[in-house]
């Protein structure tokens, strides 16, 4: 069969060159047909507006799917994924354009990289070229990376639960930010989750921004019994997770308008508060669907217009007692934190009562 010849795709005044167009990324579905690889990117630059809101001047990790998305592919998470099919691609790839620019940015580890930073829509439209389905932007922006401009509230439904508990709580959500002086941004995660942005100065660093989820997420505790906080996936029960190590550095979710790896190329889209709460089912909002939205206004063109202060939250966080809560498990044993040790597993005599592992 003869190859199928090059596309370009227009983005920003500039010809980006799409190789295997024809290649099927997404499968079609009963309500969805096939997407290929030239339909992707030319969802990206149709997406111009609110992509670059949510990308513009932040580091940003890949999450590529070069041979598209079929039932049974994994992702890699770790040396332990070498076979898996897709990847996070956290630094520059091979063979960038001479119009990506990149910013420096430090890991947990203390190790460094540079990233892609998008300044203009061409470059994600190169990414989706790339493979890259979904953007994971930085909290930070390149003039400063130490300090956030966003919280970000990761709603996440456990097994027992549905979309539509994730919306019931992100409304008591938003009564809370509301009470608080804040004003929070939903969308849809593409999947089964929701997620809420607050913008914030700049002022705080990502251990702050930490401190302040938990803050929120224990006062949703306090107000709803189907949220928790708990880290430990045996201890979450049926309940709504507010996964709060989203905040820390190197942590970061899909971006607006990102796709996602799903049946039908659904995308994380941004919604009024009035949307959210109407809304049964996320898959209708997807590659097909969202361009036309997006034509009629962003939900989130506001978000820039006022950056809020981190200090409600902290102060729920230490009327709360400023407890620590568990890290992530890549990350280096950070001061203050629980055992880092399954509940069930935890055997109460080799631990003291700081929490630290009695020397055997």
């Amino acid at each position: 069969m003869a190859k199928t010849a090059a596309a370009e795709v227009q983005a920003g005044g500039r010809a980006v060159r799409v190789s295997s167009p024809d290649r099927v990324i997404y499968e079609a579905t009963d309500t969805t047909p096939e997407v290929t690889k030239l339909m992707v990117a030319e969802y990206v630059a149709s997406v111009e507006d609110g992509l670059m809101r949510a990308l513009r001047d932040r580091p940003t990790a890949l999450e590529r799917w070069p041979s598209g998305v079929r039932p049974g592919m994994r992702l890699a998470t770790g040396p332990q994924d070498r076979d898996a099919e897709a990847f996070y691609q956290k630094r520059v790839p091979k063979g960038a354009p001479d119009y990506l620019e990149t910013v420096q940015v430090t890991f947990p580890s203390g190790r460094t990289a540079d990233e892609i930073c998008p300044t203009e829509i061409a470059v994600p439209v190169w990414c989706a070229q790339m493979g890259a389905l979904t953007f994971h932007p930085w909290p930070v922006r390149r003039g400063d990376v130490d300090h956030p401009d966003e919280l970000r509230i990761d709603l996440d439904p456990q097994p027992g639960t549905a979309f539509t508990d994730a919306v019931r709580v992100a409304g008591v959500a938003k009564e809370l930010l509301e009470e608080l002086g804040l004003v929070g941004f939903p969308k849809t995660s593409g999947n089964r989750g929701v997620h809420i942005y607050v913008r914030i100065e700049p002022r705080w660093e990502f251990t702050d921004l930490r401190h302040a989820a938990i803050g929120l997420g224990r006062e949703l505790e306090k107000r709803d019994d189907a949220v928790t906080v708990n880290w430990w996936k045996e201890e979450r029960g049926e309940r709504i997770f507010v996964d709060y190590n989203q905040n820390n550095r190197d942590r970061t979710i899909a971006s607006a308008y990102s796709l996602r790896p799903q049946p039908g190329a659904p995308v994380s889209t941004p919604l009024t508060w009035a949307e959210l709460a109407e809304l049964d089912d996320p898959r209708g909002l997807n590659l097909f669907t969202v361009p036309d939205r997006l034509a009629d206004g962003d939900p989130w063109a506001g978000i820039d217009e006022t950056a809020y202060s981190l200090d409600p939250l902290l102060a729920l966080w230490e009327e709360q007692g400023a407890v620590e809560l568990s890290f992530p498990p890549d990350y280096p044993k950070m001061p203050g934190e629980p055992p880092r040790v399954q509940p069930s597993k935890k055997v109460a005599e080799h631990w003291d009562e700081d929490g630290q592992r009695r020397p055997d």
